[in-house]
C-alpha cells in the first residue's frame, strides 16, 4: 500500500477579495465587509500565494486531518461568498389564532401577541446581522453565514409552541428561503 505524503486543496481568490493570514487567523476583506476566523490545527498549513489560498497537510495525513482540510476549505469559501454577495434568510410570520406583531429593537427581535400571550417573546440578533420586518415577511442578512443562520434559528426558536398541540397551533416565524450559496 502506498502512503500519501501530502494532501493539498486550493481556492481561487476573486479579484475584488483580499485574504490575509495572521497567526492562524484568516482575514477576508471584500466590498460588503470583513470577516475574521481562527482556523488552526498543528499539522495543517494555510497560506496565500498570489490569487490562490492553499490548505495542506504534510507527512502522511490521517482521516480526521483530511476531513478538516475540507472543513477549512468550506469555511474560507463561505467567507469569500459572504464578503462579495452576503447571506440572506427569508422568513415568514404565520398565524391562525392571534395576529402576531414583529419588530426590531436594538439587538432584539420582538414577537408580540404570540398565541395571545401578554408578555412579548424576544430573540437575540447577533452583532453584524441586520433584521428587517415588512408586514409578515422578515429578512435576516449579513456577511457571516454562521451569524446569519444563528440569528434566524434564534427567531424560530423564540416562537416554538409549548404546552399545546403543534398540529393545531402552527403559529410562528419560519425560514422559507436562503440566498448566498
Amino acid at each position: 500500500m502506498v502512503a500519501i505524503t501530502e494532501i493539498k486543496e486550493e481556492i481561487k481568490i476573486p479579484s475584488n477579495v483580499e485574504i490575509t493570514i495572521d497567526n492562524k487567523i484568516v482575514h477576508v476583506k471584500g466590498e460588503k465587509g470583513t470577516i475574521s476566523k481562527t482556523l488552526s490545527h498543528p499539522r495543517i498549513n494555510i497560506n496565500v500565494n498570489n490569487d490562490v489560498v492553499g490548505i495542506s497537510c504534510l507527512d502522511n495525513p490521517k482521516r480526521a486531518e483530511k476531513a478538516l482540510i475540507g472543513t477549512f476549505k468550506a469555511h474560507i469559501k463561505n467567507m469569500i461568498i459572504g464578503v462579495t454577495d452576503g447571506f440572506e434568510y427569508k422568513m415568514k410570520t404565520v398565524f391562525a389564532h392571534f395576529p402576531i406583531k414583529t419588530s426590531v429593537e436594538g439587538n432584539s427581535f420582538i414577537i408580540q401577541n404570540f398565541l395571545g400571550e401578554r408578555s412579548p417573546r424576544k430573540a437575540k440578533i447577533i452583532e453584524g446581522v441586520t433584521v428587517e420586518t415588512k408586514g409578515e415577511n422578515v429578512t435576516v442578512s449579513g456577511v457571516d453565514k454562521e451569524k446569519v443562520g444563528q440569528t434566524a434559528a434564534n427567531i424560530e426558536r423564540a416562537t416554538r409552541v409549548k404546552k399545546r398541540d403543534i398540529r393545531v397551533f402552527q403559529d410562528g416565524v419560519y425560514i422559507i428561503g436562503k440566498r448566498g450559496k
